[in-house]
């Protein structure tokens, strides 16, 4: 939409809260927008003095405006967070996250089995997470069965089963990590009563289970029964050993809070999540936000703060942040703190997501390092296995690609520093050959690719790769040599059937290992000249370009010439079939017809 355009609907837009919608020409949704008045913030689009190339791409691509009317800012910050996850527009913020979250279920049966698992089902199950590390999950688990006696069987544990005397009481009983349900050894209370202390450990909250041990201990001692009461003292050592290490605990008092940072990376926004409970930090989680157009801070911030909550069922009353944001919560709180415990928490926050921005960095340069290198490595190898003069930073490859004998068409590849580039691919429409002939044909393309590239002064490849055997490589060399190519760059042939390579005037061919790095990479490109090549003549097919020759004959068809191709698979074939044969698939009025034509020019 031009800002022509855009003025002319200017006045029809309201000056109120709500959000509005952007769609291009094929009606597609593309960008949703929430601001308290939606006049001026849509008019900021296309009167704005500084405006980056993306969001200069948006506004190219806008063909029509709606808007909605809100009654509040909240309201139009929940229709717009409902929007984006329904419809996902390109331009918005994506928070799509493919990973899937471990969590505890404590399952909906008689004396509940308790697991990992990554997948909610509505079976009345309760679902504790999620988490952020299933390692973590796993290693309080066995934390928690040291501490809380819960079954790990699969056993129907039904009053009615239970009742009937079949099962008998396993290792695990007899190691002291079950009580013994299966046999009526524990009541559903006691058993309920373990699955309360395991939810506490979870949520961080030891007092209660501490309380417990205590009293516990403190009956055996008075029963003078010593031993007991020392493994109950070393529980209760290792209960907050295992907190202390684990945990940073920041002050009770400060209940349960979120803690969310940012930090900026031109494309990419990295937020930290600390999750409070109880004073306590019981879980981290950093991620990356790739910005579609040039979001700012507040705004992606605020997008975040709600999948994550959102993510991890977060029902803490207060948000700890940086920076102002607008967040659709009830009475959420929330603070930007100066100073004190909850100061600590926001600067350890951004302290984390400082880090993830430079790990993420340093990831990101040294795996294009490795990858250059392997890249590199690669072509050395490839070099040396091919006594190449230089290094094939170059490489082009030739293929013929025909529709059952008809159609002929070529395609050609090129690789540069050992990765595709795309915008160098190129198809031929044969020009100068009658029929179905690949030597003819590859002559043509080579002669059509190295004149241009000749003409234009531009770079030869140092290697050209023509898929087939001595025949097609031979025309090749046809088309080298008349260009006065000759030696300037290495021409070989790859040979369909067994992958043998050869080089122009040798008799005998290059066969290197199945498993080369070398033949690897030949054959990737081989493969992806292939599929350039197939692509290219199915679109043309689709569009009725080719004209298959049968159908000059007069009184053949379309129909006719596609069905004689689909059995006979050639041209050459229908010339040689049988009249009887012809007749099989097309009638004897046809048949005749196509029978008497080749004879005729025969």
């Amino acid at each position: 939409m031009k800002p022509a355009e855009f003025h002319e609907i200017q006045p029809s837009i309201p000056q109120e809260p709500g959000i509005y919608k952007y769609f291009d020409r094929e009606g597609t949704l593309i960008y949703v927008g929430k601001a308290k008045n939606i006049r001026k913030r849509v008019s900021s689009y296309f009167t704005g003095q500084k405006t980056s190339r993306k969001t200069a791409e948006l506004v190219r691509r806008i063909d029509r405006i709606e808007f909605t009317i809100a009654s509040s800012e909240q309201d139009a910050l929940l229709l717009e967070n409902s929007l984006i996850k329904e419809f996902q527009p390109r331009f918005n913020i994506d928070l799509k996250d493919d990973k899937t979250y471990p969590y505890i279920v404590i399952r909906n049966e008689a004396f509940p089995r308790v697991f990992l698992t990554r997948r909610m089902i509505r079976d009345g199950s309760e679902y504790l997470g999620p988490f952020t590390s299933s390692g973590k999950v796993r290693e309080m688990l066995a934390f928690i069965r040291q501490h809380v006696q819960i079954r790990t069987c699969k056993l129907n544990l039904s009053e009615k089963q239970v009742a009937k005397g079949k099962y008998k009481v396993c290792l695990e009983y007899h190691l002291g990590n079950c009580k013994g349900p299966c046999t009526g050894l524990q009541t559903e209370a006691d058993y309920q009563e373990g699955l309360q202390r395991l939810r506490g450990i979870l949520k961080g909250n030891l007092s209660p289970i501490l309380q417990h041990y205590k009293a516990e201990m403190k009956k055996h001692a008075e029963a003078l029964a010593f031993e007991q009461a020392e493994i109950l003292r070393r529980k209760i050592e290792h209960l907050k050993h295992y907190y202390a290490v684990g945990s940073a605990v920041i002050n009770p008092r400060l209940g349960d809070l979120d803690v969310f940072s940012i930090a900026d990376g031109d494309d990419l926004a990295f937020v930290n999540f600390l999750m409070v409970r109880g004073g306590t930090i019981i879980d981290t989680h950093s991620i990356e936000i790739r910005k579609k157009i040039d979001e700012p801070d507040p705004e992606v911030l605020s997008l975040a703060v709600r999948h994550l909550r959102e993510t991890f069922r977060s029902e803490a009353q207060e948000i700890i942040i940086p920076m102002m944001i607008e967040f659709p919560g009830d009475g959420v709180q929330l603070t930007i703190p100066k100073a004190g415990d909850k100061r600590k928490l926001l600067d350890m926050s951004i302290r984390n997501v400082e880090h993830f921005r430079r790990e993420w960095k340093r990831r990101r340069t040294l795996q294009l390092e490795a990858n250059a290198e392997a890249e590199n490595t690669l072509l050395d190898r490839l070099q040396a296995d091919l006594s190449l003069p230089v290094l094939p930073v170059h490489i082009e490859c030739f293929d013929n690609s025909n529709f059952q004998g008809s159609y002929p068409v070529s395609a050609m590849v090129c690789f540069r520093d050992g990765k595709p580039s795309k915008n160098d691919y190129r198809h031929y429409k044969v020009q100068t050959v009658t029929g179905i002939n690949d030597f003819a044909t590859m002559t043509e393309v080579v002669f059509r690719r190295y004149t241009k590239l000749k003409d234009e002064g531009l770079p030869l490849p140092q290697l050209v790769i023509i898929d087939g055997g001595k025949g097609q490589l031979g025309a090749a060399m046809e088309s080298i040599r008349k260009l006065d190519l000759t030696g300037k760059m290495t021409v070989v042939g790859l040979a369909k059937q067994e992958e043998e390579i050869f080089f122009p005037g040798d008799s005998e061919s290059l066969k290197l290992p199945w498993d080369s790095p070398s033949l690897m990479l030949i054959r990737r490109i081989r493969d992806e000249v292939h599929r350039f090549g197939i692509t290219f003549h199915r679109q043309q097919r689709s569009k009725g370009t080719f004209r298959n020759q049968l159908e000059d004959i007069d009184g053949i068809g379309k129909q006719t010439a596609e069905n004689l191709l689909r059995t006979f698979k050639s041209v050459k074939r229908v010339a040689d079939a049988s009249l009887e044969s012809l007749e099989v698939v097309i009638g004897p009025a046809k048949a005749r017809i196509i029978f008497e034509h080749f004879r005729q020019d025969a």
